[in-house]
């Protein structure tokens, strides 16, 4: 099922390992010129834009862009208990684990009577983007919300596509998870058309004169999506902040001849079973675990619902076992790689991954799989993909905080500065920089 990418007896360099390990075809570029006339429309058409493009991608008109307060009341309480349980211990989990995110903070006495402040500042608005295509992702909704909370947003909106069989609003799951975190701002707007409204705003609504508003616009803009959803982020990067350009999910895992293959082939389902353009790599030293690994994952890719799905994923050029010589070398693959998830079933598996750099998120041990960061283990779920984990990080409250520094310093501790300041600022032919300090020291100009 699975191809192979045979390294070993070779020495590569790391932007020749980068190039030899399989990867998704992303064009982002040629994306790029379907989302801008899309983009373009919703700045200039506002609601009667967004209800076109609702047709034309999702099969259905809105009757309301912005989702009724019934809507939301109607499906928290359609909710299952079970699945209600399951929420709530999601968001308590990710709260749990994004307040330690929280930065703390500073005051530095750079010199007596000299104090330079770190402030962390959250942004005022977020909207927060949950894709609904080949799945649900209520999950999402948990992971951007969360974050944004615990960093203190004031206000968030979130918007998610309009489905056809829910009369033209997101699916229950999806509000019903708003309802519970208390998002009540919610918009039934998909693809590229969502991030251009909460990019640039949008006017106008049914019933409502063409002038009124309907979103207005966001200081940052998160949340995972297909390549559209990614394109439409970089045209806006310069109106808002984004989080990252997430392209389709990829898991990557270190194993050695200690790892159970049943784990494994498990794992690497686990994340085929999401888009047929997933990428699932194996990366290890035993050829008779990689083997074992391909014998389970055909049985469980024959029983398991997605099989069409999950087995394209898993055949296609972005997916396969990488073979080396050595742990060290697979360390130094996963590195190369910079997989969205990582997972290492390893010896002494806690020392291997102080050894990553380049990773979204590292799932240490046989019994810490993805799904676990994917919906409980306390972790944010949206990671960088396509390698961008080697300058990227994962969606945590950094993404909706600003840092500001505030300077202070008394008379005294400016005017011991001044002289050294003076040679720099005439160095740089700035004189009138020197002079602002100098007229605070009561001395003429020379």
């Amino acid at each position: 099922m699975l191809q192979t990418i045979d390294l070993r007896g070779q020495k590569l360099t790391r932007a020749q390992l980068a190039a030899a390990l399989p990867r998704p075809s992303l064009d982002v570029d040629k994306a790029l010129a379907a989302v801008t006339p899309i983009i373009d429309r919703v700045r200039a058409e506002g609601a009667v834009a967004l209800r076109d493009l609702a047709q034309k991608f999702d099969g259905v008109r809105p009757k309301h862009l912005r989702v009724p307060q019934s809507a939301l009341d109607t499906a928290e309480a359609g909710l299952s208990e079970q699945l209600r349980v399951a929420l709530e211990i999601s968001i308590a989990h990710n709260r749990l684990g994004h307040q330690a995110q929280l930065p703390r903070p500073a005051v530095s006495e750079i010199v007596p009577g000299g104090i330079v402040r770190q402030r962390w500042v959250p942004v005022e608005r977020v909207g927060l983007y949950v894709p609904g295509g080949l799945a649900v992702y209520p999950s999402s909704v948990i992971h951007n919300a969360v974050a944004a909370q615990v960093a203190g947003v004031t206000h968030i909106a979130l918007a998610s596509p309009p489905q056809k069989e829910f009369g033209g609003l997101p699916h229950p799951t999806i509000l019903a998870a708003c309802k519970l975190l208390g998002i009540t701002e919610v918009y039934a707007v998909g693809g590229a058309q969502a991030v251009a409204m909460f990019a640039y705003g949008a006017t106008g609504e049914a019933g409502s004169s063409d002038g009124e508003v309907l979103c207005e616009p966001v200081d940052v803009v998160t949340g995972p999506g297909n390549i559209y959803v990614a394109a439409a982020k970089r045209a806006v990067r310069a109106v808002v902040g984004i989080d990252a350009e997430a392209g389709t999910t990829e898991i990557g895992i270190i194993a050695d001849q200690n790892a159970n293959p049943e784990f494994v082939a498990a794992d690497m389902l686990s994340q085929a079973e999401h888009d047929p353009a997933a990428a699932s790599i194996l990366i290890t030293d035993c050829e008779q675990l990689a083997t074992a690994v391909d014998t389970a994952l055909e049985r469980y890719v024959a029983q398991t619902k997605h099989a069409d799905r999950a087995r394209q994923a898993l055949m296609g050029s972005q997916s396969g076992v990488v073979l080396t010589d050595s742990l060290a070398a697979s360390i130094e693959v996963a590195n190369a790689y910079g997989a969205e998830h990582l997972e290492i079933h390893t010896n002494a598996a806690a020392e291997v991954a102080q050894q990553i750099h380049n990773a979204g998120a590292i799932f240490v041990g046989s019994y810490s799989p993805v799904p676990l960061g994917d919906y409980m283990a306390g972790s944010n779920h949206v990671l960088p993909t396509g390698g961008t984990a080697r300058f990227n990080s994962g969606l945590s409250v950094m993404a909706y905080i600003k840092s500001m520094q505030e300077i202070e310093y008394t008379q005294p501790a400016m005017a011991q500065l001044y002289s050294p300041l003076r040679a720099l600022a005439l160095d740089e032919d700035l004189p009138a920089h020197a002079h602002a300090l100098q007229v605070r020291l009561g001395e003429c100009d020379e």
